[in-house]
């Protein structure tokens, strides 16, 4: 219990400040030069950064199609990425290792690598300037991370519980439905929290696939903020703290959810 507590307060001290200064920058009235130095508590304090970068930035539209995206991506990748993980438990151990080599390798694998090939494919598909590249990656989990991720989770699971599962006829599908996915809860929070997060925050795809400002996401609608005059800087600090507000509340509700699952394991072994 120390050594988490500990844990915490160094998170904190780390991710708190910069966070404060985020919300305090927002927070001074556009229009205004630049403070010399940190300024914690602005002066005068003026909520109009926001109005600006709303209207000045199509947030609500551009927050719109980043909801529409994370909404269809997040579920489809847990999907695939726990049926992925859950299936090399059930097949033979040299197919499972020969699939984990290659999930490791794929993640070698720099990103920019596959851009050109990836944007020749969408483009001879007709998707391109659609949200559907940005959507299509939730069909390959996402990242080959995350099917390691449910596969280790999986494996700790007794294998008599699936031998049981077995014997009272139990077809794969149903057994990881019914009996593995519910004793997994908290890495598939963890891996919906950190697809959401991923896909949330994507910028490169958006900046290569979406040409009309209408399909803009958010990390395109702040890239436009930020070419705003340095005394305007406030109004891009506002869609700033905007755009991050949606992450820190899936991961509050990730967190929530596992340590609830957790205290209730503990107190269901006493």
């Amino acid at each position: 219990m120390r050594l988490r507590t500990i844990g915490a307060v160094a998170v904190i001290a780390v991710f708190l400040p910069p966070l404060l200064m985020l919300v305090a920058g927002s927070l001074r009235e556009p229009g205004l030069p630049p403070p010399p130095g940190p300024q914690l508590v602005p002066d005068p304090l003026s909520t109009e950064g926001y109005t600006r970068a709303v209207d000045l930035g199509g947030l609500l539209r551009a927050g719109l199609n980043s909801t529409i995206v994370a909404v269809i991506a997040v579920p489809a990748s847990v999907l695939v990425a726990s049926l992925a993980g859950f299936a090399m438990t059930q097949v033979p151990r040299w197919l499972t290792n020969a699939v984990v080599v290659a999930s490791l390798a794929a993640l070698a694998a720099p990103a920019t690598a596959l851009l050109v090939p990836r944007f020749a494919l969408f483009r001879t598909l007709g998707l391109t300037d659609t949200l559907a590249p940005l959507i299509a990656p939730a069909l390959l989990a996402t990242s080959p991370l995350y099917p390691l991720v449910f596969y280790l989770a999986f494996r700790a699971i007794p294998a008599d519980l699936y031998d049981a599962c077995r014997l009272e006829d139990l077809s794969p599908l149903r057994t990881w439905w019914r009996v593995a996915m519910p004793l997994v809860r908290p890495v598939t929070a963890a891996v919906a929290a950190l697809t959401f997060v991923l896909t949330w925050s994507n910028f490169l795809d958006p900046l290569v696939y979406v040409y009309d400002r209408d399909l803009f996401t958010l990390p395109l609608a702040l890239r436009s903020l930020s070419t705003l005059d340095p005394t305007n800087f406030p109004v891009f600090l506002a869609g700033a703290v905007l755009t991050t507000i949606p992450p820190l509340v899936v991961f509050a509700l990730a967190q929530r959810h596992a340590l609830r699952h957790f205290h209730l394991h503990q107190y269901r072994e006493t």
